[in-house]
């Protein structure tokens, strides 16, 4: 990490007006902890807006659209006249720690949804020759976003990073930011406006000004062919004023080191045969520094190589039979009620799924924090990778397919040289219609249009004909796993019925079990037959994996959830108080004793599969 040392600041704004664009931003410059960079994160400043009195005048019309609004957002601040008084100023409101959502952090705004605006303020020191791009993590859900007063951009989607090309707009000295973030659900949004987690508002990811060259590194990918694992292919991509020239790939530790020229579109692709790979694992999480580089510009990365695949219903890790001992996780830390605002948080979860014997989570139900990815590369854990096309989406909406399709494109870009990720999910439980039918496959063609090395899944819809589990939805053809949620013994059925329940899957493939279940209060204890106890969690658990255990081609399962998290729908007075209590863990990281019984589950699988 390079980071440039800089002078931070709060002064006085006037909080007027912003205007809507269409799009999700700009192409993304991959790896950006890894240029030079200026750290925006700490202090912002922040108003609480419910009417959107900064963003629309009187009468409900967006403020660009007046005539007498010509001189954007600083002018509408700096030429008020002097006996019209201004009815905001960021200098006397409170301050919010960035990265972070704005639930956890001031308590008015617990169950808020709608507009907050954020100011920060900076001094950069501007470099002859260098480029500058403003890089936010993520921001829930629309942010409309302002760099001294000028529009840089509109971004909807609350999980995927994106940014814009600043150079014009910062100054040599003083420069603010503002964001206008607002999570309001929508029905025609992705995710709609029905789920099942908390709908965290703000700039919840980190905000980074990134300079680099007048000709840089775009992007790069360098990974193992999906048939050969003796083959590294991939492409590197320029952008700025000289895309067509000489660009190097070394890897010290494999001894290569390639020349290539781009053309003039600034790309080169690459297939360079390697010996002696020390491939990424699990059980051995290796990873090779590779160095990219070209006239004015380098960049490192720390990238693993593995191979999956699937036959029939088998699935293999460079060439090898795999168990995937997984867990769900949720983009949250308990300890603090809100989104992970740091890597100490992310570690401690990762970690605890380690302990509890997995090799794999599920990374649920939308795209997660980049630095969750590269940790699981570093600790040893296959992902699940998913976007929120959650439930009931307008299928039949085109705007939100290109929303959806956005979401996976931008989840791909970022993270295809993270070995971890082997799976990359398009939706989960969607209900199956002819328009929803069509929406799903048209992702899954783009997912393997843009990545064609690793699995795709989502979790299928089932039905139930007495005691038979049948998974027949359609959209299962599409797929590389019979992947699929149940909660016998929790929705549906009584634990004790649950070892006359059969499958009937219609596919001849792995399955994965994506989610089961049961809610217990932490500490609460009695009988197996009382529900929200840890000795009902625990009954279940042991009931559920012997009755799996029965299904063919069981390759996998990452159980509901890891730990207890934040949900307005669970709503019980005692056992829930807006918590999900389906954690294997309590929010302070105290096992239930469910966890022992899955952690006694995948040693004998970890024994079962390496004996292979």
């Amino acid at each position: 990490m390079r980071k440039i040392s800089i002078r931070i600041s709060v002064t006085a704004l006037f909080l007027v007006m912003a205007f809507m664009t269409q799009g999700f931003g700009q192409g993304l410059i991959h790896n950006v902890k890894g240029r030079e960079y200026v750290s925006l994160n700490g202090h912002w400043n922040y108003i609480i807006d419910p009417y959107q009195m900064g963003y629309l005048d009187y009468r409900r019309k967006p403020f660009d659209e007046r005539p007498d609004r010509k001189g954007g957002f600083y002018d509408n601040l700096t030429n008020l006249p002097k006996d019209r008084k201004a009815e905001y100023d960021f200098s006397f409101e409170p301050t919010m720690l960035i990265p972070g959502d704005w639930n956890s952090q001031d308590e008015r705004l617990r169950f808020y949804e709608g507009t907050v605006w954020f100011k920060k303020d900076f001094v950069l020191h501007q470099k002859e020759g260098k480029r500058y791009f403003l890089h936010f993590g993520a921001v829930n859900y629309e942010a409309n976003v302002y760099v001294n007063g000028k529009k840089a951009g509109v971004h909807r989607g609350g999980f995927t990073p994106f940014q814009y090309d600043v150079t014009e707009l910062v100054n040599e000295g003083d420069n603010f930011v503002v964001v206008m973030a607002d999570n309001t659900r929508k029905p025609n949004a992705i995710p709609t406006d029905n789920t099942d987690w908390w709908n965290y508002g703000g700039i919840t990811r980190e905000v980074l000004l990134l300079e680099v060259p007048e000709s840089y590194i775009l992007d790069y990918k360098v990974q193992l062919d999906k048939n050969d694992r003796e083959l590294l292919k991939g492409y590197i991509q320029l952008d700025g004023k000289n895309r067509q020239q000489k660009v190097s790939l070394d890897i010290p530790e494999l001894k290569l080191k390639k020349t290539f020229e781009t053309d003039m579109s600034g790309r080169c692709e690459f297939s360079l045969p390697v010996k002696h790979v020390q491939y990424w694992s699990p059980e051995a999480p290796y990873l090779y520094t590779v160095n990219i580089s070209s006239a004015s510009d380098n960049i490192t990365d720390r990238i693993g190589f593995r191979t999956v695949n699937t036959e029939g219903k088998d699935i293999y890790l460079n060439g090898r039979s795999v168990f995937l001992r997984g867990i769900s996780i949720h983009d949250e830390n308990p300890l603090t009620e809100g989104r992970f605002r740091s890597e100490g948080g992310m570690r401690m979860v990762l970690q605890w799924a380690k302990e509890l014997g997995c090799n794999y989570v599920r990374l649920a139900h939308y795209t997660h924090n980049e630095t969750m990815l590269r940790l699981a590369d570093e600790i040893g854990l296959l992902v699940w990778a998913e976007i929120p096309v959650y439930w009931t989406i307008s299928w039949e909406n085109e705007a939100t397919y290109r929303n959806a399709e956005h979401q996976l494109a931008t989840a791909i870009e970022r993270d295809k040289n993270r070995a971890g990720v082997i799976i990359w999910s398009v939706g989960n439980e969607t209900p199956v219609t002819a328009a929803r039918n069509d929406f799903m496959a048209r992702l899954v063609e783009k997912t393997r249009n843009l990545d064609n090395t690793r699995l795709v899944a989502a979790a299928l819809e089932v039905e139930r004909d007495g005691y038979t589990v049948i998974v027949e939805d359609p959209l299962g053809e599409k797929l590389d796993l019979a992947s699929f949620n149940e909660y016998g013994g929790w929705y549906w059925g009584k634990t004790e019925e649950l070892p006359k329940y059969r499958f009937d899957i219609r596919y001849d493939k792995p399955v994965i079990i994506s989610e089961f279940g049961a809610g217990a209060l932490g500490g609460f204890h009695g009988d197996i037959q009382t529900i929200w106890t840890e000795e009902y969690q625990e009954d279940l658990y042991k009931k559920q994996l012997e009755m799996l255990d029965k299904i063919e081609g069981l390759r996998g399962m990452t159980p509901w959830i890891l730990v207890d998290f934040k949900s307005p729908r669970r709503q019980h007075p005692v056992f829930q108080d807006f918590w999900n209590r389906k954690g294997l863990l309590t929010p302070n990281g105290e096992k239930k004793k469910a966890f022992h019984v899955l952690r006694k589950y995948y040693a004998e699988k970890s024994a079962e599969f390496t004996a292979k």
